[in-house]
């Protein structure tokens, strides 16, 4: 009984300590990119494409151009947000309210998928939409290992 108290101890503290560096890396990389200005951030991911996809000089400065309107966007969506926060009687948006975000964000990407099919060529194209699909289930797979992480909201303390 006691061995079995013991290698049940141990196998929860490895477990326990094997997660935790996972934790840290996937903030540390948040807080990162939250430093950077938009111009950093649009270049590093014209570098990222080009490495990925073979971008030619031209694509390259399409794609930063778009990547520094998008990376502007998101620095400002992301200074409401945070505004919001702060603002303590700010209430949660309406059903028609999240309606209308979801719709905007849908309609934006699909702007974005037609600029990128102009930018890129078939072969590149295809290749991109491999990437985003990749992205977005890692994405989804992160998300919902971080409401597991955080637990039931609590609405009221």
């Amino acid at each position: 009984m006691k061995k079995i108290f013991i290698t049940l101890l141990v196998l929860v503290g490895i477990t326990a300590f094997a997660q935790r560096p996972e934790e840290k890396k996937g903030k540390e990389h948040h807080k990162t990119m939250h430093d950077f200005t938009p111009e950093q951030i649009a270049t590093l991911h014209t570098k990222k494409m080009t490495l990925a996809l073979d971008l030619t000089s031209a694509q390259q400065s399409k794609v930063k151009a778009l990547a520094l309107e998008n990376a502007k966007e998101r620095k400002e969506k992301m200074e409401e947000r945070k505004a919001q926060r702060k603002d303590k009687d700010a209430e949660r948006p309406t059903k028609d309210e999240r309606f209308a975000m979801q719709n905007a964000i849908l309609d934006h990407k699909i702007a974005q998928k037609a600029k990128m099919k102009q930018i890129l060529s078939e072969e590149q194209y295809t290749k991109w939409e491999k990437m985003q699909a990749h992205r977005s289930k890692r994405m989804k797979k992160h998300k919902k290992h971080a409401k597991k992480r955080k637990g039931p909201k609590n609405e009221e303390k």
